[in-house]
């Protein structure tokens, strides 16, 4: 779904409660019954309904309950998944965060308030660092190119490098995002500004790969080519991957969610097929040092 089609006049349906929305409809969908049926088991209406399933408001622990027993749902792990999400979007749309004191366009301050939500994130970047990883020396020469689209350069540059590293601190603390890049090596050889802000760029790759939450991988040229070469997308997951994933694809002037289903399982197994076929943590350092040697 694109960011457009997630406003009906003045509300706005968020992508969790679209995610939590799309299983419930499968479910009912699987039980043969129709809103009306499942607005009875709720004693509300069936615009009610249709607003759970379409993400529009979120949902309560009793109606996610009463729907389950309704669809004749009984296995605990399917419904923990569902009361879990519904906590999070229930959490995400009344939360306030760093992204508030930023110029942030839409579709992106909910990525990052998603981001700051997630407990994983999957990153496959066949064209820039992913954003987590760039160093604010990268950011300004990225900018400096004038690539970035209308939306973006509504922040200045520093306010644009300030949010940047706001972002990065979701991945240390006490509870930090487990994240897993992949990039391609073009993207390694390809970067902007001078030798010095590649070198930072390639020493920073190198010391965050130190972290025990985060993989860096590099997909090298010999390893062949595959149809992630189309463009970069992220996997962000609440739980356990899978479980709740919600799938961020990005092009030059559009973007959009992949809410779960088959096209989101899609995109779970091209990205660890990529994995597979990259570099291991420890290859994809070594690489990195070369490179950086190298400048």
């Amino acid at each position: 779904m694109t960011a457009s089609q997630a406003r009906q006049g003045n509300s706005t349906s968020s992508v969790l409660g679209r995610r939590l929305g799309a299983e419930l409809l499968a479910l009912r969908t699987a039980a043969g019954l129709t809103q009306p049926q499942a607005a009875k088991a709720l004693s509300a209406s069936t615009a009610k309904v249709a607003k759970l399933e379409a993400g529009w408001v979120p949902v309560r622990d009793p109606d996610i309950r009463a729907l389950c027993e309704t669809y004749g749902v009984h296995d605990p792990r399917v419904i923990g998944g569902l009361l879990e999400l519904a906590r999070v979007d229930r959490e995400r749309r009344k939360a306030k965060g760093w992204w508030d004191d930023h110029k942030i366009p839409g579709v992106m301050q909910e990525y990052v308030a998603l981001e700051n939500a997630a407990t994983m994130i999957r990153a496959w970047q066949p064209s820039f660092i992913p954003g987590l990883l760039q160093t604010a020396d990268y950011v300004r020469a990225l900018r400096s190119t004038g690539i970035s689209s209308a939306a973006m350069k509504k922040q200045s540059d520093e306010d644009f490098v300030r949010a940047r590293t706001a972002r990065q601190q979701r991945l240390y603390g006490d509870a930090p995002l487990t994240f897993r890049a992949v990039i391609y090596e073009a993207t390694l050889r390809n970067l902007p500004g001078d030798r010095e802000t590649a070198r930072g760029q390639l020493d920073h790759l190198c010391r965050t790969a130190d972290q025990p939450n985060i993989t860096v991988q590099v997909f090298p040229f010999d390893a062949g080519t595959h149809f992630g070469l189309n463009g970069p997308f992220n996997i962000i997951s609440f739980a356990e991957p899978g479980a709740m994933d919600v799938v961020y694809v990005e092009a030059p002037f559009a973007q959009r969610w992949v809410e779960g289903g088959r096209e989101a399982a899609a995109y779970d197994e091209l990205f660890e097929l990529i994995a597979e076929r990259s570099l291991d943590q420890r290859a994809s350092v070594a690489f990195l040092h070369r490179l950086r040697k190298d400048l």
